[in-house]
């Protein structure tokens, strides 16, 4: 390799570095400097290097690269702790784009990390785990008398071949001793050459679910999958993919509860609130139930993952809600009443400015030097890595006790914002895009039960309601000019808190504007070599084109399949004819009307990449190998 670009590509991030800051000192053009010390910066960024990676990008929004420099930039400063800084920077951000909107969170989250540093609970010691190595080390699960089991992509991981997604070892399970940091495989009957990883044993340690995820093709990811194995005389019975999985997502990180009989896991059901969430799911005997979605106390918009339990309380990560970097670690515990109270942030020092994640309380034996123990992961010196914490004095009681309040004390709130996209060119939504802005005067219609109420949003693209109690809310946007888009919301789990009584929510709800005869590109729609079937990996964005589809019955629209120039004329102009089809097909197997789509194979005769096509690059190439719609009716528009 002797250029910066393809060690970056090859995710040899040190030789990136060292051959684009060559490049950056030989530059000529400010603009020229801009792209490489972008580059630089996604290179740190990689190796969780957060100082230098704000630097470089700071140099690069210096040097004309655009907003996504200045964006990146904020983001680098928090989780390097540098939050008075960060803060300046997404006030700054959402100058850049026209909304301060769009930061405020964040911005919100910097004061209130600087004030939980200011007030850290010196009782907890935290040191990193003597069984880590120079590679990736998470997720530890406690696992006989005093071993623990944990994820790992160390040379010693199985097989031979490099994981394409982050250019080391496939990561596989072991097994350490913390006493010694011996380290050694955990059962051959359990990894493979796949990707093995974050295993909950019950508390008998006889029987165990664990994550394997396995590659389709060499730049292929396939879908990951819980997996059941039993403990016999002659080691781990050979494991089988549990039950209840669905076809097309990916499920994670599961936890027992204590007495075997509920499963928590993680996994991005498009039925979920967004991103990650936590299900549950019981068995009686061998027989799995159906997984049933915690409650929007716990699951948010965002990524809520690698759960466990400790006695009813349950621990797990999230970037949804406010935490003090990316991933932060929570807890929460059920209520008498069925639901689950507010989560809370468990705090530095075992949270930082860096992904916190995976802890797990170790009450197997107590510490020498403390009161209790336990295990989490963190990025926070750069890898992935595991580690200890004990508390030195008793922690405060989870619940204390509250005097009772009368049942018209306790209220939900929910502030409901309608928001539109930002674009550099705001005539072309295929450009740029920078984020959102609140949506004055949109309706929004309510629909609770067999109420409907319509309502305004103000200035700031906001209304405020009260809910009830255990029930399910639907809520429709439109304004004009605009597609109409719909969200839900439930108050079924939430607990009745003495200590929160009054408890407030957040609901976005994004509406697009209709770009009447302009080319909106598909993102994740992609097709076997020489193929045009709809491959599971591109239903969810056809699903999410056919539900805005039935929300908006008045629109027509033209799938166009595009391909890169390789290949004859004819033979790209016919293939993509087939892939349009195809897209269209499945959106008539949804329930819409043939009367409203049009396919059209466009072959490679509309190229977004201009350039000689011996010279292109593999990413113009995918730049011109896309699929897309465009409305090219709506009624009244």
């Amino acid at each position: 390799i002797t250029d910066g670009q393809t060690a970056f590509e090859r995710k040899q991030y040190p030789l990136a570095i060292e051959l684009l800051q060559k490049d950056f000192r030989k530059a000529k053009s400010r603009v020229e400097k801009g792209k490489i010390a972008f580059l630089i910066g996604e290179s740190w960024r990689m190796m969780h290097e957060n100082d230098e990676a704000a630097r470089w990008y700071r140099t690069a929004w210096d040097n004309l690269y655009g907003v996504e420099a200045l964006k990146q930039y904020a983001y680098a400063l928090k989780h390097a702790g540098r939050y008075e800084e960060a803060m300046q920077a997404f006030k700054e951000l959402g100058i850049e784009i026209g909304s301060p909107y769009e930061y405020r969170k964040e911005i919100s989250a910097c004061e209130i990390a600087l004030g939980w540093l200011e007030n850290e609970d010196k009782s907890i010691r935290v040191t990193a785990a003597p069984f880590n190595s120079s590679a990736a080390d998470y997720a530890p699960a406690l696992f006989g008398e005093s071993q623990i089991v944990f994820t790992s992509d160390r040379a010693a991981a199985t097989g031979d071949e490099p994981y394409h997604w982050t250019g080391r070892d496939y990561t596989d399970l072991f097994v350490a001793d913390p006493a010694t940091g011996i380290v050694e495989p955990f059962d051959a009957a359990i990894n493979t050459p796949e990707n093995e990883g974050t295993a909950t044993f019950t508390a008998d340690g006889t029987e165990m679910v664990f994550v394997r995820c396995a590659n389709q093709g060499k730049f292929e990811d396939g879908y990951c999958r819980l997996y059941y194995s039993r403990r016999s005389a002659n080691g781990w019975t050979p494991p089988l993919p549990l039950p209840f999985q669905r076809e097309g997502i990916n499920y994670g990180q599961p936890a027992f509860s204590a007495d075997g009989s509920v499963l928590y896991f993680s996994c991005n059901d498009p039925e979920g609130w967004g991103g990650y969430d936590l299900w549950r799911v019981e068995r009686k005997g061998n027989e799995w139930g159906e997984p049933s979605l915690l409650s929007r106390t716990i699951n948010t918009p965002g990524n809520e993952q690698f759960p466990t339990l400790h006695g009813d309380t349950l621990y797990f990560a999230s970037d949804g809600h406010v935490g003090m970097g990316g991933l932060d670690i929570f807890r929460t515990w059920p209520m008498p009443d069925g639901g689950w109270v507010p989560v809370r942030n468990v705090l530095p020092p075992l949270n930082s400015s860096a992904d916190d994640f995976a802890l797990v309380v170790d009450d197997r034996s107590r510490p020498e030097e403390g009161w209790q123990q336990g295990w989490l992961t963190s990025n926070r010196d750069g890898n992935d890595d595991i580690y200890r914490f004990v508390r030195t004095t008793p922690e405060e009681p989870a619940v204390v006790e509250t005097p009772a309040l009368p049942d018209s004390a306790y209220k939900l709130w929910l502030d409901v914002y309608v928001l539109q996209k930002i674009f550099s060119d705001p005539q072309d939504p295929s450009s740029q895009y920078l984020g959102r802005k609140p949506l004055a005067g949109a309706t929004l219609v309510v629909t609770h039960d067999d109420q409907t109420d319509t309502l305004t949003t103000g200035e700031e693209g906001l209304v405020s309601l009260q809910l009830e109690w255990d029930a399910d809310y639907t809520f429709t946007a439109s304004a004009d000019g605009f597609l109409t888009n719909q969200a839900t919301f439930s108050t079924r789990g939430i607990g009745r808190d003495p200590a929160q009584p009054e408890q407030r929510f957040e609901l976005e709800i994004v509406l697009d504007r209709i770009y009447l005869n302009r080319e909106i590109v598909l993102e994740d729609i992609y097709y076997d070599f020489d193929r045009w079937e709809i491959r599971d990996d591109a239903k969810p964005t056809l699903d999410r084109l056919a539900r805005q589809l039935k929300l908006n019955p008045d629109i027509r629209i033209m799938l166009s399949s595009h391909t890169d120039c390789r290949g004859s004329d004819r033979y790209n102009l016919e293939l993509s004819q087939k892939r349009a089809q195809a897209a269209v097909d499945y959106l008539i197997s949804k329930g819409i009307s043939p009367d409203r789509l049009v396919a059209r194979g466009m072959g490679e005769s509309q190229p977004r990449a201009q350039c000689i096509c011996s010279r292109c690059t593999e990413e113009e190439h995918q730049l011109n190998r896309r699929t897309t719609f465009t409305i090219i009716d709506e009624k009244g528009f």
